[in-house]
């Protein structure tokens, strides 16, 4: 069975967590009603993508 020979710093434990943690999601403002969307997604306040209407949303 594999045991540890020595007991991890903080420094290395801390090392091999730099990646771990959560990364803020990117936001752009719609070009067409100026709301905040994901980049590369359709949307959900107006319905339009790529300067076009691709769904009817409901007000």
């Amino acid at each position: 069975m594999a045991v540890p020979k020595r007991k991890v710093s903080p420094h290395r434990r801390g090392n091999r967590r730099a990646h771990d943690s959560l990364k803020v999601e990117a936001f752009h403002e719609c070009p067409n009603c100026g709301e905040l969307k994901r980049p590369h997604n359709l949307c959900p306040a107006c319905g339009y993508y790529n300067g076009r209407q691709v769904i009817e949303v409901g007000v």
